[in-house]
């Protein structure tokens, strides 16, 4: 027979024996365990659990739902599994900008990124030769005042059309509205070019070129109605000097950027990610 493996995430009030309840329930229908990573929030007392097993042909998801049941309502436990064997799909979204994008398609053609393009969106025409290249559809949504909520209807819409499990904001230079960044909180991810929460708006390195800093850097975090102050995901940072120019700046952040956002939806794909409240819980490899 062959074996499934299966993402488990749980978060509860941290308690005595979680982790045995639920090691010795998937322990019972003979799943084994591959990895685990868990963390306690001391200030808020929230236990945070992340467990990837292999599981025989005849333990579905609904059998390993069932299998935890006592556990969940033991300790009021939120809980998730997913399929690890399963290509999630994700939609781009982006503007003129193409680095970020460009980055993710590169690492998913080399399987580091195992996800599916669905679909590219853009509010410019420039990225299509690059979604028609690459054989993904693509969508040209121009946005105006007056049409956003109708073209981020159309988003709410292929999202449910592709079962797409994420958006991600490859330097797409919109704002998206309080409605659907509520909507579809934790599922949608961008990247800010710079090491938030300095130098925001326009030009954030020529503001930090101005100021003379040492280190610039970029952030990955999940899109809420709140601009740029969404659950931090990812970061990083790279010293620069007096001699490099703003145009170095620039360069230096791009570089940055793809690798960031790029972490970024690895971990959420991968299952790494937990919020908790306004920050994350980030199980890395």
């Amino acid at each position: 027979m062959s074996d499934t493996s299966y993402i488990l995430r749980i978060a509860c009030d941290d308690r005595p024996c979680i982790v045995s309840t639920v090691t010795t329930a998937l322990a019972s229908r003979n799943a084994n365990i591959i990895e685990s990573n868990q963390f306690w929030d001391r200030q808020t007392n929230k236990f945070f659990l992340r467990l990837a097993f292999r599981a025989p042909e005849d333990l579905d998801k609904a059998a390993v739902e069932l299998a935890l049941k006592p556990a969940v309502e033991r300790f009021s436990m939120k809980l998730g599994i997913e399929d690890m064997d399963r290509r999630p799909k994700i939609i781009i979204m982006v503007s003129k900008f193409d680095h970020a994008l460009l980055h993710l398609l590169y690492q998913i053609k080399v399987g580091w990124l195992d996800a599916e393009v669905a679909a590219i969106v853009s509010n410019h025409e420039d990225a299509r030769k690059i979604a028609e290249q690459e054989g993904i559809p693509f969508h040209h949504w121009p946005v105006t005042k007056e049409n956003k909520a109708e073209q981020e209807a159309k988003l709410v819409d292929l999202v449910k059309e592709t079962k797409a499990e994420l958006v991600v904001l490859a330097r797409y230079m919109q704002v998206l509205t309080n409605e659907l960044s509520t909507m579809l909180y934790g599922m949608i991810i961008n990247i800010h070019h710079s090491f938030l929460p300095s130098f925001k708006g326009a030009k954030p390195y020529h503001q930090a070129h101005e100021r003379g800093v040492k280190l610039i850097g970029a952030t990955a975090h999940y899109v809420t109605p709140d601009l740029d102050e969404g659950p931090i995901i990812e970061q990083e940072t790279e010293r620069v000097t007096h001699a490099m120019s703003a145009d170095d700046f620039v360069a230096t952040g791009r570089d940055i950027e793809s690798r960031v956002l790029a972490r970024a939806v690895k971990y959420h794909l991968e299952g790494r990610v937990m919020l908790n409240d306004h920050r994350t819980v980030v199980f890395n490899p």
